[in-house]
Formats: structure tokens, sequence, C-alpha cells
């Protein structure tokens, strides 16, 4: 296991160095229609919360990748979705909110594939002693949130149900590691969150569960591409074999969770017992974008609207698109 951890973070490391050319890379797609996919560069956005370098590599998903990957570090989605407008990268994979953010701001996004997580992790903590012990008692209290992350809109979902809104509390926007920061400090008095941050946070600081995303939030995982992207023939190529990659590491890591959990460990320098606590509370089923995923989302970018956390309403159907449903085989 030892040496096969190893390798894996080696091929891990020498796709992260990988040279990037670009959108402006010159790619090859032959007179008869068909990619040259060693002309081409994939652009990828990832994040400790989703892992997907980690998974792919875990599962074995990058072994014989034809073209090249080049990775890019962010702490939440939001960011991935503003560089994927910027034309800065080709793909990343967010949680609810972030895409329902970007298509409000105009940007030039478009859902490719989605999967559906459990919601165990998607948590609002508060301290081990905290005076907070239901989520009522979270008006005006210093609440940490990443703006536009799916911990926006699982918080905005607690507060409506016990008849509150962002004006009854002092929301604090801060990013994962910040917001782990200052509960530790107690500069905050409660962090909405998801895992692995949650479970770092149980691990670390002792912090409780108040409320959990049972009941409050959809768990969709959401790929994202950029419509510049799609519009290359050559980048389509290769974000369709991207796509069905990611796929098959999700049913190896409902497969392995043991080997998955030792290989994230490793990958991220999480300690197990934290990875452990929030694979287990989470598995993958992917699903197609055509069935009642848009009708789902609608209502999150609905509960944003109304909430006025968004410029202007957005449908959600705009910024799907469906092409890759065909290649999905066995759909949860």
């Amino acid at each position: 296991m030892k040496r096969r951890v190893t390798a894996l973070i080696a091929a891990a490391l020498l796709l992260t160095v990988t040279a990037a050319c670009g959108a402006g890379e010159e790619q090859s797609v032959r007179a008869d229609g068909s990619v040259d996919l060693s002309q081409v560069t994939l652009r990828i956005g990832d994040q400790k919360g989703t892992g997907l370098q980690a998974l792919l590599t875990a599962a074995g998903q990058l072994d014989d990748v034809k073209y090249e990957v080049a990775w890019s570090q962010f702490t939440s989605g939001p960011p991935i979705l503003e560089a994927i407008n910027a034309g800065s990268l080709d793909f990343g994979a967010v949680g609810n909110a972030p895409p329902v953010f970007a298509a409000a701001a105009g940007a030039k996004i478009a859902i490719v594939a989605v999967a559906e997580k459990g919601v165990g992790g998607q948590a609002v903590v508060v301290p081990a002693d905290s005076p907070i012990k239901t989520p009522a008692d979270l008006r005006g209290k210093r609440v940490a949130v990443a703006k536009g992350s799916s911990a926006n809109f699982h918080l905005l979902a607690v507060l409506k149900k016990e008849g509150l809104g962002f004006e009854d509390i002092q929301p604090q926007y801060l990013q994962p590691p910040d917001a782990l920061a200052a509960l530790s400090s107690g500069k905050i008095d409660a962090w909405a969150i998801w895992d692995p941050y949650t479970a770092q946070a149980e691990a670390q600081t002792k912090a409780r569960i108040l409320v959990d995303g049972e009941g409050y939030a959809n768990g969709f995982e959401f790929q994202i591409t950029g419509k510049d992207t799609l519009a290359d023939p050559a980048r389509t190529a290769a974000l369709g074999d991207w796509v069905t990659r990611i796929r098959k590491a999700h049913q190896w890591a409902n497969d392995h969770q043991d080997e998955w959990v030792k290989v994230y460990s490793e990958l991220t320098g999480l300690d197990p017992g934290i990875v452990g606590t929030a694979i287990k509370r989470s598995s993958f089923k992917d699903l197609k974008l055509a069935g009642d995923v848009v009708e789902r989302e609608q209502l999150v970018a609905d509960a944003f609207s109304e909430a006025k956390l968004i410029p202007v309403p957005v449908t959600f159907a705009d910024v799907v698109d469906t092409r890759f449903d065909a290649t999905l085989e066995n759909p949860s």
C-alpha cells in the first residue's frame, strides 16, 4: 500500500506541474473530424472539499490520459467559477450554490454533469461549550460562511425554517481556512461548512454539529466548464473523456472506501480519522442532468433570489448542457 501511495503521489505531482498552454494553444482536429488528444490541455480547478485530483489518482483514472492535465488549487467553489468565466480554467467541480451565483453574475459557464453526495457533512458547527443549542439560537450571532458556497445555501435554509434571515445574524464571509482559525480562537460563534472541513473542526476544535444538511439541502456536486471550452471541438472531446473518468472514480470510491481514505489522507495531508469521517458520511450517485436535477436546483436559485442574495433571478436550465448525459451508463 505504501509503494502504491508513493507512486500515486508521484503521478499526481507530475500532472500538477505539467505546463499548460492555455486556451490559445493550437489543438488538432483532423480532416475527418477526429481529435488528436495529445495536442489538448485541460486546465482543471480543484479544492480540498472535493479532492478531485486525489480521487482520480487513487482510482487509477489518471494512468492513461491521452491529453495533458494542468491542476490549480482553490479554497472553495466560487473562485473556480470565476476562473472558468475568465477563461483561465476549463473545468471544476463545485457544490449547489456557486453556479447560481455565477449565473446571476452572467458568467459564461455550462454545467455538464452532476453527482449527488450525502449531506451529513454539510453542517453548521459551534464550539463544544457554546450556549447555542438550536438553530433559533443563531439570532444575532457571528456566523462564518463562504459567500456563494453550498454552505451559504444550507445556512439560508436553516435560518428560513426558523423564521430568520441573514439580516438576523452577523454573517462573516470567510474562506474555510480563515473560518477554522476564527472558530478555534473564538472570533465567531458558528460556522456553516462542508466536509472534510466539518470533520476537521470536530476533530481539531471539538466543535459539535448544531444542524446538518438533512432536510435542508441537496447534495449536488456539479461539474462545470466554460462555454468557450465547449465551443472548441478538441477540448470538448477531452471533456467527454474526463467526465467519464470522474464517474468511474466515483464508483471506485463507493466500492473501496478504506483504500480511498488512505490515499486521500496521504495526498492531502489530512489525518486519516478526519478523512474517514468525511468519506463515510458521503457516497456518490451520478445522475442525469435531464432528470429532476434542474427542478430541484431551481429551488436553490429561487431561495437566493427571494432572500435578495443574488442581483437577478436565475433560470437554472439556462446554464445546463446535457450532451454528456448519454454516456452515463447506469444513472442512479
